[in-house]
């Protein structure tokens, strides 16, 4: 199978002074050599966005729509082409890739109608002698910076927002997964899409990647990454003033209490615990389920988790691919013997699944008898782990709950009582609180608090982070002493 292999810079397909090895997780294997930016590359980048700017910026809302509405058509057409990518650079059971493409169609298609919702607005005067106006600008040149985990989605969430805000963006995917982005540059150069609008191009290492930020020409810097690379971000980021949107890591808690739906709070745990390999910032990560109905639940959870079918392939009852890479299976599995070394017991996985012997696979994982002192507990696991916390005390579960390390992102909770749901909502430190259920799509807001970023991802929140506010005042005519208008 071929996979678009050429960065997107200036408006055409573009080489680079070196090629990067793309290994399909799930069985080992090359699967492309894609082209990577060297600092030429990354200098014609930032300077055909800078160049881009005033134009894109004026350009009406309504031939912006019409770009947005004709690449997403493009990307509609491709959808097979587009699923591919993500399916054989990630290892991602087929079914699952839909998401990614299904959040790049909905991108476009949000974010062309909501930047025509948006409404500059008027404020009084005081004194009744100026009238003052607030007016939505484009901020300027943007650069994006995408995890690995969901290829496209990611891109979606960045790209629909700054095409729609009138800012020219740089897209910098992620050196492992790099091929789904190249994919949509080669999208926007069959549309013949205005040059310099968006670019994508993947760097290998930190010096071309530094690169990007420490430049003064972008305006705005966006992530999906880890807390620590958000910050090292910020830190090359301070060569000007530049605004920053954020979505990093969490140590989502899940609390179960003894009134739950119990199924209910088995099939979400385990459906976005096992989904992707675990690899989603809002996996749940530390389970806490109240001591009367602990052994009921952690049955369902093991039932689940030794019925999930892990595996490559097209076949649409995939539950779990592999990790990304074997640094990551080490990272996990590490994770594991070291919680079984401190006291946990290993209810389901724990390891490679039976009979797959090739590619960075850890079987759906249930660890119960997690404690406070265990790496598992304190770290966020990005992958297939289940870690079960019983609790007999609700002030102690508070404190636990919101004791997440680096991370503020998601929260999950179920109870059948709606006053003590929403009494407990107000009181975890999240910035998403998830009830009976879990809900994302392209017009709700994502974003966390604390360590776990700043702005939002999707909804017209969204917007606001590539928008700036002008005020434009001006003082109403009036006499003056010889009758001169003052």
């Amino acid at each position: 199978m071929q996979f678009p292999t050429r960065m997107y810079i200036d408006g055409v397909l573009t080489d680079g002074p070196a090629r990067k090895d793309v290994i399909n997780p799930a069985t080992e294997e090359v699967i492309a050599s894609v082209e990577v930016a060297g600092m030429d590359e990354v200098e014609r980048a930032l300077m055909s966005a800078r160049s881009a700017f005033p134009g894109w910026a004026t350009t009406p809302i309504a031939q912006r729509q019409n770009w947005m509405r004709q690449l997403r058509d493009a990307v509609v057409e491709e959808q097979e082409s587009l699923r591919n990518c993500v399916h054989y650079e990630m290892g991602k059971p087929w079914a699952q890739t839909h998401e990614d493409w299904d959040r790049l169609v909905a991108s476009l298609d949000f974010y062309a109608e909501e930047i025509a919702r948006l409404q500059d607005f008027s404020l009084p005067d005081r004194a009744g002698t100026h009238t003052h106006r607030m007016v939505h600008e484009a901020a300027g040149v943007a650069v994006a910076f995408l995890a690995w985990n969901f290829p496209l989605l990611n891109l979606a969430f960045k790209i629909g927002p700054a095409m729609a805000a009138g800012c020219p963006i740089i897209i910098r995917p992620s050196e492992q997964t790099p091929i789904s982005a190249y994919a949509v540059g080669a999208l926007c150069e069959r549309i013949g899409l205005p040059r310099g609008v968006v670019q994508i191009l993947c760097t290998d290492g930190y010096e071309t990647a530094d690169a990007l930020t420490a430049s003064t020409i972008p305006a705005v810097v966006t992530l999906i990454g880890s807390t620590r690379t958000g910050q090292h971000i910020m830190r090359t980021g301070a060569t000007s003033i530049k605004r920053y949107s954020m979505e990093l890591g969490g140590n989502a808690p899940v609390l179960v209490f003894d009134d739950a739906d119990l199924d209910l709070a088995a099939n979400v745990v385990c459906g976005v615990k096992f989904s992707n390999a675990g690899q989603i910032c809002v996996s749940p990560n530390r389970v806490f389920v109240a001591e009367n109905v602990r052994e009921a639940f952690t049955d369902k959870v093991v039932s689940k988790a030794k019925a999930a079918k892990v595996g490559f392939s097209k076949e649409d009852d995939i539950t779990t691919g592999p990790v990304i890479d074997a640094r990551a299976w080490v990272r996990i599995k590490k994770l594991i013997d070291d919680a079984v070394a401190d006291g946990a017991k290993v209810l389901a996985g724990g390891d490679r699944p039976a009979g797959l012997n090739r590619g960075h696979y850890i079987a759906p994982t249930v660890l119960g008898d997690v404690t406070e002192k265990m790496a598992v507990y304190r770290e966020e696991t990005f992958g297939p782990i289940v870690s079960l916390i019983p609790f007999a005390n609700e002030e102690r579960l508070l404190e636990m709950a919101n004791d997440c390390g680096d991370g503020g992102l998601t929260a999950y909770l179920f109870t059948r009582d709606l006053a003590r749901a929403e009494a407990w909502a107000a009181r975890l430190r999240y910035g998403e609180v998830q009830i009976n259920g879990v809900k994302y799509d392209i017009d709700l807001p994502h974003g966390g608090i604390g360590q776990s970023g700043i702005g939002h991802d999707c909804s017209a929140l969204a917007l606001r982070d590539y928008l700036v506010l002008k005020r434009i005042t001006r003082a109403l005519d009036r006499p003056g002493p010889e009758g001169v208008a003052q």
